[in-house]
């Protein structure tokens, strides 16, 4: 069995690296969750609705402007900045900036053309898929030993073993 707790303290000992890892790690979860999300209420599945308020649909856009208004707002005071003394609320911090632009990349069409085309085919399927591959190539570069170490990413030839 992994000692994970190990495994974490041992690569993301760098608040940077660590921080870069979260967002990473947040954007890409986040990012699939809502694509997950809004097909199932498309689709009439599950427990979800869309979020209106007086009869005006808010998109998930909105809370992930909201949501990276805050971390600019924590980050300019440098509160949760990374500093070893910041432990918890600079992860926490570093996962809702990726959640944040997840939402708010997620309907990039949106701010493009100003309208409501969220569901248009046209470049949908690229813009997934460069968004999945972004938040997974940046998770690799930032957790690229902690993922060789747990054997989800080969060791390169020019690498000690």
């Amino acid at each position: 069995m992994v000692d994970l707790a190990g495994l974490y303290r041992r690569h993301f000992s760098d608040p940077q690296r660590e921080r870069a890892f979260l967002s990473a790690l947040g954007f890409t979860t986040a990012f699939g969750v809502a694509r997950g999300i809004t097909h199932a209420i498309r689709a009439g599945v599950g427990p979800f609705g869309n979020v209106s308020t007086g009869g005006t649909h808010i998109h998930h856009s909105t809370f992930g402007i909201l949501g990276l208004l805050g971390c600019g707002y924590v980050w300019t005071y440098q509160w949760a900045v990374g500093r070893p003394r910041h432990g918890w609320p600079s992860r926490v911090s570093a996962a809702a900036y990726g959640v944040a632009s997840a939402l708010t990349l997620d309907e990039f069409a949106l701010w493009l053309d100003l309208e409501d085309d969220y569901w248009n085919k046209h470049g949908r399927k690229s813009i997934d898929a460069v968004a999945i591959f972004g938040g997974v190539l940046t998770m690799g570069v930032a957790g690229r030993g902690a993922l060789q170490e747990l054997g989800l990413l080969p060791k390169l030839a020019r690498e000690k073993a």
